[in-house]
């Protein structure tokens, strides 16, 4: 288990939801990744997590599970938050188009891209 830091860091937020991951671009040919954001005074991981999916896509997650470093990782990687789908449409208002927010099989999902904890646990949760 991790411990929270200090507010100002970034945080990735891993939403999945039957066997997919969220994924957003900011277009132009930039990559898909993970949704994130910064941490605000006093908020915690999961907190920002949430904040982030909300806002960049419209989508209510809880953000419950923080991921540690994984083996060999610094432990002064990204943080990385485990976040559970609520609702299975996105609300109006996300900063982003639909064109920019993806759902991909954990298979699909670009591991090479994807932090070595985050690869490790959807590895571990890929549906059989």
């Amino acid at each position: 288990m991790t411990t929270e830091r200090e507010a100002g860091g970034r945080v990735l937020a891993v939403a999945v939801y039957d066997g997919k991951l969220l994924l957003v671009t900011q277009g132009d040919g930039a990559p898909w990744t993970l949704p994130s954001g910064t941490a605000e005074p006093a908020e915690t991981w999961g907190a920002t997590a949430e904040r982030a999916v909300y806002e960049l896509t419209g989508y209510l997650v809880d953000g419950t599970e923080p991921l540690g470093p994984a083996d060999g990782e610094s432990p002064d990687a990204v943080p990385a938050v485990v976040c559970q789908l609520l609702t299975d449409s996105p609300s109006g208002g996300a900063s982003l188009p639909d064109g920019q927010i993806r759902w991909v099989a954990f298979e699909e999902a670009e591991r090479d891209a994807l932090p070595p904890a985050v690869h490790d646990y959807l590895q571990g949760h890929s549906p059989v």
